[in-house]
Order: structure tokens, then C-alpha cells, then sequence
């Protein structure tokens, strides 16, 4: 029997509820909220209703959420300070000296989350062998009046990696004078590379404040309706108890969108290997923004070298690129005439044209109403009904603007754009890493990625699109199988060469035994090592799996492959060990999907354009159509959640799972 076990995700416009109960799967969408926990039970309410379930018969409840990455965008996180070694106050301004964008004149860097004002220095000396000067912690004593006014502290001190006595002391010194948060670089990220450590650091003191207000108020209010306290998803795409991602908010700034990809890859597994592809690329498309990531053999893939609104965060997280394309991304002509699609969003209030709550600018979801995509008797959610006339309306603004003949060809216009844009970052996580995008499925979920999935993979010649039957949800149901999961690493540097086991060895266990202590569920951990090399002289590494006990001559044998894999050579020169790492996962099943379709037909037609030309689109019930059923596009697939697009030129099927899988047939 499944135990009752509830999966929330907040997007920035909607809030996705799925249900698991014995009876299936319930889904719910609810919008978003500016308090989130508001939005969060709302729809866990509606979804207990939908089910006939009493709230308080939830046993397990996990969640994914935007707070952190909100605070970060938005800047508008806790009053953070400071405290670093001396002569190094300006590490977060001085950066890399990179310029992402090379030729542009007018470009402005992104400013530090700590203004110099609030950055400290105090006068000690660790080098990689140790500490060679310790602080006085009497100069930490006449930082207090300067410190008063700051919500959250953050310390990073040089090299405190190798040898934290320093930087643990200053930490402890000021958690017993301040009743506010104290992130210590050593807690958060005991790695080398001293500006993305100390950013790390500064970004989780930044977020830290918001993340523990917000789960302070959804474990009351858990508690007041007698459900569980919520287990949350961290960017590594696992979960772990509030405690620990309080105490490490950092590591939720991409929770929704982890939740997605395990999702994805959970929902497409066998789709995918039925077809014999490589993978799958996964596509999330929601209110806001579009999320894409790649999936091999598998693994999902994953990143330690990560920047979130051009603040560097290096720890471990599921490698998602992310553009500001969304349904509600408002679409403007800039000062060349050229039609622009976001990032700006109208979010959930006052929302596209289309909902009628008020909002006035042209979105993608406007366009996708006029080109026929989203019915008129649509009701996003449940909670959404549409005003096509004001979303008209809008485009034809747009197209007085941009000198078009009709708010039809500005629809057209905003559709391609958006999707240039979502095919450009599918590009960056194949063909600009070596994967031929040909050789992968696209998952395609959220609100509205199942209808702009088949143009993007027209465009990339892919031949397969998997719509999971939870699509509109997906970043909600994979919460119900995400497994628990935590990461620790510490920096080490020496030539393998001239590595002594023993003290790797040694370093392995103390962060073995740091991981399985934060476990919190029931299960056997499996304990996964990993190492991170490079050949001397290189500025990047490599991570590859170790074995336990180490074994040299094989770490060394792993390494040259995945760097022929990854670059297409190998070199005749000595490789660097340089950082470790350690993750314990207790593994945690996805709930089966039941699915009984009854309808083989479509239930209509309506209007519907492609490439500027009308079509005759069948319209089918996505919750009722029958397994095995054939739909021959121009189609659209319509439920609460999202909606499915089926262009000419493609045909779909509905699998056992009530998965929806589409096929491209010869390029129109």
C-alpha cells in the first residue's frame, strides 16, 4: 500500500501539488503566492479534497521551493557582513576579470552582496600547510559595533580549507556575542579557488535568514494542520530535513528545478531506453523561466562550478541552464525594432493579459491563446479562466508596435522568439559539450513545455518528444521519489604521484562519517566517493568515481578517459589530485502511475496556426485518452496542468504509463 505522501513545488507563477495515495496519483495547481507557505497548503488542501483524504492522513511531505533564489535575484536577502583575512576585504569585487560579454561596451558587473562598508578584515595567516599566524580573538571582540546592524555574518578567511582553526574560532566567537546567522566558508565549502568559496559562503549568510523565516513558518503550519514537517530539495536533487538546509540554505537555490530533472528522469526512463537513445534532455517550461539539463545513461548531470545571477556558488547541484522564457515572460520591441521576449515576467499578479487579473503586457502564454494553442474554455489549474479577447488585445499592441499587420503574425513572432532562445540553451547543454542532440529524447514538462517541445525539437532534428502524464507537475511528483541525499568535499592537492593513501583514506572517512550523520531516514545509505583531478598546469578538474580503498593506479586509468572523453585526448603529463568528495544517498522509490484512458477519438476541432498557415486541429482530453490510441497532428492535448502540442508533421501515442510520446515524420 502507498503511503499517503504529498509533493509541493512553488513556481513563480503557479504552486504544483501531487498526490500519492493508494488510490494514485492527485494532482493540483494553485497560484504561487508572495508568502509562499500560503500558496504551498492552499494547494495541498485542494489536492486532499480532489482525493478524499483528510489532510492529517498525510505521512510524508516533501517540497521544493524559489525562497532562496528569489532573495538572490531579486537582492533583496538579509543585511549580510564580512569577515575575512586581512587584505582581502575585496575578493568578492575583484573576482576573475572575466567578461562574459567580450564586445559589449555597456556591460556592468554584478554588484557584491556585501558592500565594502560591511566587509572586515582581522589579522591571521593560514597557508595550504597550516596555520602560520593565529587571530586574536580580542580583534574579533572590537567588531561588534560595527557587526550590530548586520542580519547574518559571513566568515572566510584564506586557505581555511586546509586548516580551519582560525576561521572556527572567529565563527564561534560570534555566534556566542550574536543571536543571528554565522555561515563559516569551512562549514559551507572547505575547497581552494578563494573568491567562488568566499561567494558561496556570502550567498548562503545572504539567503540563510529568508530560508529559516520560511520553513519556520511551514513547519507551523504543518503542524497546525497535522501534517508531517516537510523534507526538502536541495540543488544536489536530493532531500534532507529542514535542520540541515537551514543550516546550509545555499544549497536550495535550484530546488524546483532538481526536482524537475529527477522527475523527468524517473517518468522517461523507459521510453527512452526502449528507443535506444543516449539519454534525454530534460525541458521545463513554467511561468517564469525555461530550466534544461541532460540526462546520460542515467545520471543526471551535475555541476560544482555554478553562477546564479552572476554570483558563483560552487556547490554540488544538478547542471541546469536557465533562460528567462517563460509563459509569462512579456514580450517588447527594443530600440532596434527587433521583437524581444523577456526575461521580464508578469508572474502570477497580475499574470499574462489572458487571465484577466489586470495585466495589460503581451506573453508568451497571450501568444499561444491567439495562435489556438490554449482553448478559450481553458481553465489553467483549475483556477485560470481565460479572456482571449484581452490577450487580442495585447498582441495587437505589440504588433502596432513592431510594425506587423496583426496581433496573428505578433503571435507568430513571440512564439519563434521564445523558442530561438529555449533552442539556443539546448544547444549549450549538447552540441556546445559534444552531445548530438539527435541522439537524445527531450522530456518536455511544467505548464507549458509540452507546447513548444515539438518546434524546439523540430529545430534541433530531434526525432522523439516524452510528455510524462504528470508533465504539468512533474518538478512535484519527482519530489515523491527524490532520494535523500547529502555531499561533502575538502580540497587536498598533491600529485597522485606522490599520494598517500592512508591519508586519503583518512580524509574519506572523516567526510563519510560527516554525510551518514546528517542522514535522517530509514534505509541503508549507499556511501559514493569521488575525487577531482587535473593534469598539472590546468585550471580546471575532472570529477570520477573512487573506489574504496583507493586505488591509485585506477583513479589514474579513470581520469585519463574521462578526459578523452570529455576533451578528445589524453596527456603525457603528471595528473593532480586536488579536491575529494563524499555523498551518502538513501534511495526512495517513485510512486507507480496508474492510467486508464477511455476516449480514442478527439472530443473537437478548433482554429489553430503553424508557420502562418490555419489548421483544423483536433482537441482530445489528455486525462481520457486510451493506451495505444494514434493522434496525427495539427493536435492538442488539453488538461488542468498543461497543455500538449502536436504540429504538423508529427504523430503521438500514449503509453501503458500514460506517458505521451511523440514522433516526428518527415520535415515539413
Amino acid at each position: 500500500m502507498t503511503t499517503p505522501h504529498v509533493g509541493v513545488d512553488v513556481g513563480g507563477t503557479f504552486t504544483d501539488v501531487v498526490l500519492a495515495t493508494a488510490d494514485g496519483l492527485t494532482t493540483a495547481k494553485v497560484p504561487s503566492t508572495a508568502d509562499q507557505s500560503e500558496g504551498v497548503f492552499t494547494g495541498i488542501q485542494k489536492a486532499c479534497q480532489k482525493a478524499e483524504l483528510d489532510v492529517e492522513d498525510i505521512e510524508v511531505f516533501t517540497h521544493a521551493m524559489t525562497v532562496s533564489v528569489n532573495a538572490l535575484l531579486e537582492g533583496d536577502g538579509a543585511k549580510t557582513a564580512l569577515v575575512t583575512t586581512e587584505g582581502f576585504r575585496d575578493v568578492l569585487e575583484i573576482g576573475r576579470q572575466t567578461r562574459p560579454d567580450l564586445y559589449d561596451l555597456s556591460a556592468e558587473r554584478t554588484e557584491p552582496l556585501v558592500p565594502r562598508r560591511r566587509r572586515f578584515e582581522l589579522d591571521e595567516r593560514t597557508t595550504p600547510e597550516g596555520v602560520k599566524q593565529e587571530v586574536d580573538l580580542a580583534a574579533v571582540d572590537e567588531l561588534s559595533d560595527q557587526l550590530a546592524s548586520a542580519e547574518s555574518i559571513a566568515v572566510s578567511l584564506l586557505h581555511s580549507y586546509a586548516d580551519p582553526s582560525n576561521e572556527s574560532g572567529i565563527a564561534e566567537r560570534l555566534r556566542d556575542q550574536f543571536d543571528i546567522p554565522v555561515s563559516a566558508s569551512h562549514e559551507i565549502l572547505p575547497a581552494f579557488r578563494e573568491y567562488e568559496r568566499t561567494s558561496t559562503t556570502v550567498v548562503n549568510a545572504y539567503v540563510r535568514p529568508a530560508i529559516d523565516s520560511y520553513l519556520g513558518r511551514v513547519t507551523s503550519e504543518a503542524e497546525t494542520l497535522g501534517v508531517p514537517e516537510p523534507r526538502v530539495m536541495q540543488s544536489n536533487g536530493g532531500i534532507a530535513d529542514p535542520e540541515t538546509v537551514r543550516e546550509h540554505a545555499v544549497t536550495t537555490v535550484l530546488s524546483g528545478p532538481a526536482a524537475g530533472v529527477v522527475g523527468a528522469a524517473a517518468s522517461a526512463e523507459s521510453a527512452i531506453s526502449a528507443a535506444g537513445l543516449n539519454g534525454l534532455v530534460t525541458f521545463d517550461m513554467g511561468g517564469t523561466s525555461s530550466d534544461v539539463s541532460l540526462v546520460r545513461d542515467g545520471d543526471v548531470a551535475r555541476t560544482t562550478s555554478a553562477e546564479i545571477g552572476g554570483h558563483p556558488i560552487a556547490t554540488p547541484m544538478v547542471d541546469v541552464t536557465t533562460v528567462g522564457s517563460g509563459g509569462g515572460s512579456i514580450a517588447w520591441v527594443d530600440a532596434g525594432g527587433a521583437l524581444r521576449v523577456g526575461p521580464e515576467s508578469s508572474g502570477a499578479q497580475p499574470g499574462p493579459a489572458c487571465y484577466g487579473r489586470g495585466g495589460t503586457k503581451p506573453t508568451v502564454t497571450d501568444a499561444n491563446v491567439v495562435l489556438g494553442y490554449i482553448g478559450e474554455d481553458a481553465a489553467l489549474g483549475g483556477e485560470v479562466s481565460l479572456d482571449v479577447d484581452a490577450a487580442r488585445e495585447a498582441l495587437a499592441s505589440l504588433a502596432d508596435e513592431a510594425g506587423l499587420d496583426s496581433a496573428l503574425e505578433a503571435a507568430a513572432g513571440v512564439y519563434r522568439v521564445a523558442n530561438a532562445k529555449m533552442t539556443r540553451a539546448i544547444r549549450s547543454v549538447t552540441v556546445e559539450r559534444g552531445h548530438d542532440p539527435r541522439e537524445f529524447g527531450l522530456v518536455a514538462f511544467g505548464g507549458a513545455g509540452p507546447m513548444h517541445a515539438a518546434a524546439l525539437a523540430d529545430r534541433l532534428e530531434m526525432d522523439r518528444v516524452i510528455i510524462p502524464l504528470a508533465g504539468g507537475v512533474l518538478s512535484a511528483f519527482g519530489l515523491l521519489g527524490a532520494d535523500e541525499k547529502h555531499d561533502r568535499m575538502r580540497t587536498h592537492r598533491t600529485l597522485l604521484d606522490d599520494a598517500d593513501v592512508s591519508r586519503l583514506e583518512s580524509i574519506y572517512e572523516a567526510l563519510t562519517d560527516e554525510v551518514l550523520d546528517d542522514v535522517e531516514t530509514t534505509g541503508t545509505p549507499i556511501v559514493e566517493r569521488t575525487a577531482e583531478l587535473r593534469y598539472a598546469g590546468q585550471s580546471f578538474e575532472l570529477a570520477i568515481d573512487v573506489t574504496d580503498p583507493v586505488n591509485l593506479d585506477a583513479v589514474a586509468t579513470r581520469f585519463g578517459a574521462a578526459h578523452e572523453q570529455a576533451y578528445g585526448y589524453r596527456m603525457d603529463e603528471p595528473v593532480e589530485l586536488v579536491t575529494l568528495g563524499v555523498s551518502a544517498r538513501v534511495e526512495h522509490e517513485s510512486p507507480p502511475t496508474q492510467y486508464e484512458g477511455t476516449d480514442s477519438s478527439s472530443v473537437g476541432t478548433r482554429d489553430g496556426y503553424f508557420d502562418g498557415e490555419r489548421y483544423d486541429v483536433s482537441i482530445w482530453n489528455r486525462d481520457t485518452v486510451q493506451v495505444g490510441t494514434s493522434i496525427t497532428g495539427p493536435a492538442v492535448l488539453e488538461d488542468n496542468e498543461s497543455t500538449a502540442v502536436v504540429p504538423p508533421g508529427w504523430s503521438g501515442s500514449v503509453h501503458d504509463d500514460g506517458g505521451l510520446v511523440l514522433e516526428r515524420g518527415e520535415t515539413r
